[in-house]
């Protein structure tokens, strides 16, 4: 295929399918959320209503150590995609369900899956390798993978369009699900989440980082089952665990209002996502651009000032004027601050699509 006018972009998730379709210049053409679990008949006529496209690009969450970027789905990407399903139980059926759906609907229309995982396959062996037995590591593949990956590929690629001089960048995704990446020239060097996402930093209701022996203790001597134990973690941990609730809109207007839980929620939240910007920091060696992304990042002026007021000993600055105004791609921090500090617009869209077009055009010369 020598070029890609319209594609189609294909996020699917827990609670939702996004469909869009972007032309040459990355505007978005055509845009529908389908509620899950996917209805047939409704994405058929969607994708009646979207008009024919030239390719089909997927998010695909896990990619494991067999995809480290984009690639054509064939018969057997497909068997390889599906036997990654045990690495991201969650994540991956709704997207090969939506995959073989759209698949189906448009057949002789490429596809082609592009992989939260693979921009951190930079990350060196120092970071990426777990304290545990190599025949351990060996036999499952135990390593950190890190997730959020065409989010922080943007935010590189953003990043160094606005600040062409910051070589030296932590990226923080923060949204229900939520990671910091660090990066430098472009390149995953480190990250927060780990084998799966549920490390790292404090999220809806995930609870990031815990302590291995409290899991292995609550299932051995308070005899809390398996499938308790994953359900809690994922569904009813993080601020839902703290506060009742996963949404930072709320758990911030109950903390300002003086509400116990909610303050606990809204602090611990906030140490865990300043210690780890340090650590990534330190991974980088220094900090050129603190940038903030996804719901959380792009709309919560309080959460962005809390982080940066706790990181001036990193070089951070927070303007106010500049942070509680403004909309899209912009500047927040102080104009003489050593630390740029920045809000982008998260466009997992935009990344899917230049990798789909970028893998399409190679295999047609």
């Amino acid at each position: 295929m020598a070029s890609v006018s319209q594609l189609l972009i294909v996020n699917a998730g827990s609670s939702s399918l996004k469909l869009r379709v972007l032309g040459t210049d990355d505007a978005v053409v055509a845009s529908a959320d389908l509620p899950a679990p996917l209805d047939p008949a409704a994405l058929k006529e969607t994708l009646a209503g979207f008009g024919p496209v030239d390719a089909a690009g997927h998010r695909i969450v896990h990619g494991g150590s067999l995809y480290s970027s984009a690639v054509l789905i064939d018969a057997p990407v497909r068997r390889n995609l599906e036997a990654l399903t045990d690495l991201a139980p969650l994540h991956q059926p709704p997207a090969l369900a939506a995959l073989d759906a759209v698949s189906a609907l448009m057949p002789g229309v490429p596809d082609v899956a592009c992989f939260d995982t693979a921009f951190h396959a930079t990350i060196p062996g120092a970071a990426s390798t777990f304290a545990l037995p190599a025949h351990w590591r060996e036999k499952w593949g135990l390593r950190r993978y890190g997730f959020h990956g065409l989010s922080h590929a943007y935010i590189a690629r953003r990043t160094a369009e606005l600040c062409p001089r910051a070589s030296r960048v932590v990226s923080c995704h923060l949204g229900a699900g939520a990671s910091l990446c660090a990066i430098r020239d472009g390149n995953s060097i480190d990250t927060t989440m780990g084998f799966t996402p549920m490390d790292g930093l404090v999220m809806a209701t995930r609870p990031g980082s815990v302590d291995p022996g409290l899991i292995l203790w609550l299932a051995t001597h308070a005899r809390v089952p398996l499938d308790e134990l994953n359900d809690t973690l994922e569904h009813r941990s993080g601020l839902a665990g703290l506060a009742g609730n996963g949404d930072m809109r709320l758990v911030l207007e109950r903390a300002g209002a003086g509400d116990a839980d909610a303050v606990l929620a809204r602090d611990v939240y906030m140490h865990r996502l300043r210690s780890c910007v340090a650590s990534m920091t330190a991974a980088l060696g220094g900090l050129d651009a603190l940038v903030f992304t996804g719901g959380v990042g792009e709309h919560s002026a309080e959460i962005r000032a809390r982080t940066m007021d706790g990181l001036g000993f990193l070089g951070v600055n927070g303007d106010p004027a500049r942070n509680e105004s403004g909309a899209g791609d912009r500047e927040i921090g102080a104009a003489d601050a050593p630390v740029r500090a920045l809000v982008i617009s998260a466009r997992d869209d935009i990344e899917i699509a230049r990798q789909t077009r970028a893998l399409l055009t190679a295999m047609s010369h």
